[in-house]
């Protein structure tokens, strides 16, 4: 059983995050379900699981010191493309595809996305 039913990032340019959000998250098998209403975009796999979102509050978003926002990646290829597509659309580099030494199968990349949200992609197989 999963023990989100969503997260949510906020964005204080809707347009400019759902460009690097589809650009980023299409590697990984993630796609655009559509807005909801006209403050928000859905996306994921086989159902709406993460959102991305002008904050109801009116303020501006800001991202979370130490918060970071974990996407599984189907293979190691899948992470270097996440991370690729991030960096030509408007992300910044928080972390290069490679290994990673707290298990012997990880391999990872992190992103900034262009509201300073930290993301990453995670790949737990053994090889390509």
């Amino acid at each position: 059983m999963a023990i989100f039913t969503h997260v949510c990032l906020g964005t204080n340019d809707l347009a400019k995050a759902g460009k690097f959000y589809d650009a980023t998250l299409s590697p990984l098998g993630v796609k655009n379900m559509g807005p909801l209403g006209d403050k928000a975009t859905l996306y994921g796999a086989e159902a709406p699981e993460f959102v991305i979102l002008s904050p109801a509050n009116g303020q501006p978003a800001t991202f979370a010191n130490g918060g970071t926002l974990g996407f599984a990646a189907p293979s190691r290829e899948a992470v270097r493309q996440f991370h690729a597509a991030g960096l030509a659309n408007g992300g910044a580099d928080e972390g290069a595809p490679g290994p990673r030494t707290f298990t012997p199968t990880a391999y990872a990349a992190y992103l900034r996305d262009p509201d300073g949200n930290k993301i990453c992609a995670y790949c737990f197989n053994d090889g390509e």
